[in-house]
């Protein structure tokens, strides 16, 4: 079956992501993308002009699928319950049969030059994330919803940092009652003194 130039493109994508995902991106070559994917080097230069292309269009589709699961995981409720959602499913995302850390934070070690496009989507991604944190801690009755923000976002990238070697049920494990006590903090400080 013949597949046409985007179907192509977006199978080369899944493969270049499990492989860059679980290998490494320093560590997987182009041509192991190419005999993994089925395609030819020649196929996949066509698709992807270098290396560096094809790993920023890695982190570009890794970006839209991290966004439309934490869309999803803080679709309903107020938004403490929403913040309380998005940690219960963070738990289920590091679990280790899906998860050997965040593609984020990877890439931006991999590739520490902040002009590299695949280290630029990658910080654009995490400014998204503490950007739609403090969404909803802007809507919380609290004296200062940023700091809260930041200090939901710290948890969040702890849990991301602390699996690789820790697991997730290690200290990843303590991230939802440490979101309920600096909830519970946030409000009794709007209201007392």
């Amino acid at each position: 079956m013949r597949r046409t130039a985007k179907e192509t493109r977006e199978h080369v994508l899944t493969v270049a992501h499990d492989l860059f995902y679980w290998h490494s991106i320093k560590g997987t070559g182009v041509d192991a993308i190419a005999a993994t994917a089925g395609v030819a080097p020649t196929t996949l230069y066509r698709l992807f002009a270098s290396k560096d292309d094809l790993v920023a269009a890695y982190i570009e589709r890794a970006s839209g699928l991290y966004k439309q699961w934490f869309v999803e995981a803080t679709a309903d409720g107020e938004p403490a319950d929403r913040i309380m959602s998005l940690f219960d499913a963070l738990i289920e995302q590091v679990r280790p049969e899906h998860c050997r850390g965040c593609p984020f934070l990877m890439a931006m070690a991999e590739l520490p030059e902040a002009s590299a496009r695949a280290h630029v989507l990658a910080v654009e991604t995490k400014t998204w994330v503490r950007e739609k944190i403090g969404e909803l801690t802007a809507r919380l009755a609290t004296k200062d919803p940023a700091v809260l923000a930041d200090q939901i976002f710290l948890v969040m990238e702890g849990v991301y940092a602390s699996v690789q070697s820790q697991g997730a049920d290690g200290p990843a494990r303590q991230a939802r009652g440490l979101v309920e006590a600096l909830l519970r903090g946030a409000r009794q400080g709007s209201t007392g003194s």
